[in-house]
């Protein structure tokens, strides 16, 4: 039993290493690229928006979901960027993050005729690949919390994108706890995807952004 203890022990501190390691490293690598404000973010002709859902399994308001929209907003009204694309999860007929999203940016003022849909951005690295391969952005700003936009940009300056991240606001630490642990173990899949050279789940035919 003692072996058996001292082995499960042992597993479970080599798995905080590799989160720690992780989370350092991607902190570290993205942090010159994020901005809070739009004064001296690099423009660009194009922002990926990320998607998330409009409301929490309670069935109250997604927080991460309206602060992405007001940050988005705000990006596009600050003139840095011309287009948006938004990439979500659109799995099921009834679930649909990047249309959903897409109404509110049109509530917020902006027009139907720069967003653009990626209904096939099941996960933070399907939405950066595709961003580059489908839509043939090589240079863009992501829009979301600034935990997933280190991520984000990460994984896209791995692949040869110049990526930048617009901080959106955080929300509260209740309402996040879930989201930042389920954040630490994709970080730690990010590494498994960028040297495996995952591909992500659907490309499909080119799109102009235009």
């Amino acid at each position: 039993m003692k072996r058996l203890a001292y082995c499960g022990l042992g597993i479970l501190c080599f798995c905080a290493i590799i989160m720690c390691w992780a989370n350092y490293t991607i902190n570290s690598f993205s942090e010159q690229y994020l901005y809070n404000g739009t004064d001296s973010i690099p423009p660009c002709k194009t922002a990926v928006l990320l998607g998330t859902s409009k409301f929490m399994r309670s069935g109250t308001k997604n927080y991460f979901f309206y602060n992405r929209i007001t940050a988005a907003g705000t990006l596009f009204r600050s003139g840095k960027i011309r287009f948006i694309i938004i990439s979500g999860d659109n799995s099921l007929s009834y679930y649909n993050e990047p249309a959903d999203m897409k109404k509110e940016l049109i509530k917020a003022g902006v027009p139907d005729s720069v967003i653009y849909l990626d209904y096939a951005g099941f996960r933070t690295f399907d939405s950066m690949i595709r961003a580059k391969e489908v839509f043939g952005q090589t240079k863009f700003i992501v829009v979301s919390q600034q935990f997933h936009n280190e991520r984000a940009v990460f994984i896209a300056r791995k692949y040869g994108i110049e990526a930048y991240g617009y901080n959106a606001e955080d929300v509260n630490a209740y309402s996040g706890f879930k989201t930042k642990v389920r954040e630490l173990f994709a970080r730690v899949k990010v590494f498994i995807d960028v040297y495996t050279n995952a591909k992500p789940k659907f490309l499909g035919e080119k799109i102009e952004v235009k």
